[in-house]
């Protein structure tokens, strides 16, 4: 199976270690699932929430392109972000922070520029 950052799978826990989960994903593909990502919150004990065997259901959030390492995630599945809502503003006009008539380029910089220099070397 081709497997893509996003998808949803069913797989197997087949090792548990202090800092995350191994999880088979089919007979060939064997994914981890980091211990910050088995839970929302402090995980103190990953042997409360997992054990060796169970069947979960687990996010694909990463795939390494050289390692073929693929990182897992439970708790995108126990608790999914919320969908960010598009709010509609109407304007019949843009904003623009300068003035679009005024065309002084640089000149205000270039006009300056020795005092700021004078007044920096002051200060050192």
């Amino acid at each position: 199976m081709e497997y893509r950052i996003g998808m949803i799978v069913k797989g197997k826990v087949t090792g548990i270690q202090p800092y995350g989960v191994f999880v088979a994903l089919d007979e060939e593909t064997q994914g981890l699932i980091h211990i910050s990502e088995c839970h929302a919150g402090f995980v103190a004990d990953i042997h409360r929430i997992l054990s060796i065997g169970q069947k979960v259901n687990v996010m694909i959030v990463d795939i390494d392109e050289y390692t073929s390492k693929i990182s897992l995630s439970l708790r995108y599945i126990e608790n999914p972000p919320q969908r960010a809502t598009k709010i509609k503003v109407r304007c019949n006009h843009k904003h623009y922070w300068t003035s679009r008539k005024v065309k002084t380029g640089f000149s205000p910089i270039q006009s300056h520029l020795d005092q700021w220099v004078k007044e920096a070397l002051k200060g050192i």
